[in-house]
C-alpha cells in the first residue's frame, strides 16, 4: 500500500448520512491500495484548510459533503496550482454539482467509482481572486444557500430552500450593471445573474440551458432583467422553466470570459457560500483545470452531451 489518500468529510451534511457509510467507503480505499488520512470538518473552511496542507502529500483527495464541501477542497487546490487529482462523494441537500456529472447517488457506488481512477477534466470558474465549481451568482434567493440553517435543511431538503426562497418574493431587488463579454455588451437593470458550469441549479435541471458541455471553456450565463408588470414575471418564470429562450426578459449566452460592473455593492454567491461583496467582478473559464476521479452513472443521458465521448477520448489518449 504505497499510495496516500485524503479524506475529508462533512459529518453533518446530507443528515450525516456518512456516518453509516464511513467504513465500507474506507474499506473501498484500502481495497484500492491507498492508506487513507480520515478528516472530519469542524468549522466553515476547514476542508478547504486541509487540501491546501495536504495536497502534495498525496496522490488523491476525496471528500464527501455537498457542493460547498467541493468548493472548499476544489479552492484550496487551486489556490496552490495543484494538479492532484479529487474524488466527491455526494451527501448533501442539492448536490447540483454530482447530479450536473451523473454521479452515483449511493455513497458506497461513488467510492468504488473513484477507485476506477477514470480521469475527468472539468473546468473551473475564478472570480477575481477566487474560485468556484460550478455557479457564481447574485440577486434573488442567492443567499438562501448559505442563510437557511444546516439542521433545517438536514430535515426539509429542497423544501428548506422553497421555504427561505418565498420569504423574499415579495422584496424584490434589483442592480444597475454592466455586462461586458465578447459575445455581448448591455447595460440593465437585473434582478438576478447566474455564471454557470452545471445542468442543475437549485436541485432545478435545465435552468441554465439544454446543451451544457462541463468541460468545453465556456460558461453559461443567465442574466434576468428587472420585471415591470405581473406579465413579465410570468414571462420569466415560464422562459426558465422551460428552458426556452423566447424572452427579451432574458440575456442567455455563453462565454468564456466576462466582466460586471456596477455602481452599488453587490453581495455574490459562489457555489451557494458568500463570495463576498463587489463593484467589479471579472470572471473567467479555466478550462479542464480540475482533474476528478468520475464515472457517470448514466450513459444514455451522457451520450447527448458528449460527456461519454469525452471520457473515451480521453481514456484512449491516455494509452
Amino acid at each position: 500500500m504505497n499510495k496516500k489518500m485524503l479524506f475529508v468529510f462533512n459529518p453533518k451534511a446530507g443528515k450525516g448520512k456518512i456516518k453509516t457509510n464511513l467504513l465500507d467507503i474506507v474499506d473501498i480505499f484500502n481495497k484500492g491500495g491507498y492508506e487513507v488520512i480520515i478528516y472530519s470538518t469542524q468549522k466553515p473552511r476547514d476542508a478547504y484548510e486541509k487540501a491546501k496542507e495536504y495536497e502534495s502529500k498525496v496522490d488523491l483527495i476525496v471528500c464527501s459533503g455537498g457542493d460547498g464541501t467541493l468548493d472548499e477542497v476544489v479552492t484550496g487546490v487551486m489556490e496552490v496550482d495543484s494538479s492532484v487529482p479529487i474524488g466527491y462523494i455526494p451527501a448533501g441537500s442539492t448536490n447540483d454539482f454530482a447530479n450536473s456529472l451523473f454521479m452515483p447517488k449511493n455513497m458506497v457506488e461513488a467510492a468504488e467509482g473513484i477507485m476506477e481512477e477514470k480521469l475527468y477534466h472539468c473546468d473551473i470558474g475564478r472570480f477575481n481572486n477566487q474560485s468556484f465549481t460550478y455557479i457564481a451568482a447574485f440577486g434573488l434567493f442567492t443567499d438562501v444557500a448559505y442563510q437557511t440553517d444546516q439542521d433545517l435543511k438536514n430535515i426539509l431538503g429542497h423544501v428548506a430552500y422553497l421555504l427561505e426562497g418565498v420569504k423574499r418574493l415579495f422584496d424584490i431587488k434589483f442592480y444597475h450593471m454592466k455586462i461586458q463579454s465578447e459575445e455581448l455588451t448591455v447595460e440593465d437593470d437585473f434582478i438576478y445573474g447566474m455564471v454557470t458550469n452545471s445542468r442543475s441549479v437549485g436541485g432545478f435541471k435545465n435552468l441554465t440551458g439544454k446543451n451544457v458541455d462541463m468541460n468545453d471553456g465556456l460558461f453559461e450565463v443567465t442574466m434576468i432583467r428587472q420585471p415591470k408588470n405581473p406579465l413579465e414575471l410570468q414571462e420569466i418564470m415560464t422562459a426558465m422553466l422551460t428552458a426556452e429562450d423566447n424572452t427579451d426578459m432574458i440575456y442567455s449566452f455563453k462565454s468564456a470570459q466576462l466582466t460586471i460592473t456596477s455602481e452599488e455593492v453587490i453581495p455574490w454567491t459562489l457555489d451557494g457560500e458568500f463570495g463576498g461583496e463587489h463593484t467589479q467582478v471579472k470572471i473567467s473559464n479555466c478550462h479542464e483545470a480540475l482533474n476528478l476521479y468520475l464515472k457517470s452513472t448514466k450513459d444514455e443521458d451522457s451520450k447527448t452531451t458528449g460527456f461519454s465521448a469525452l471520457i473515451n477520448k480521453k481514456e484512449n489518449n491516455n494509452g
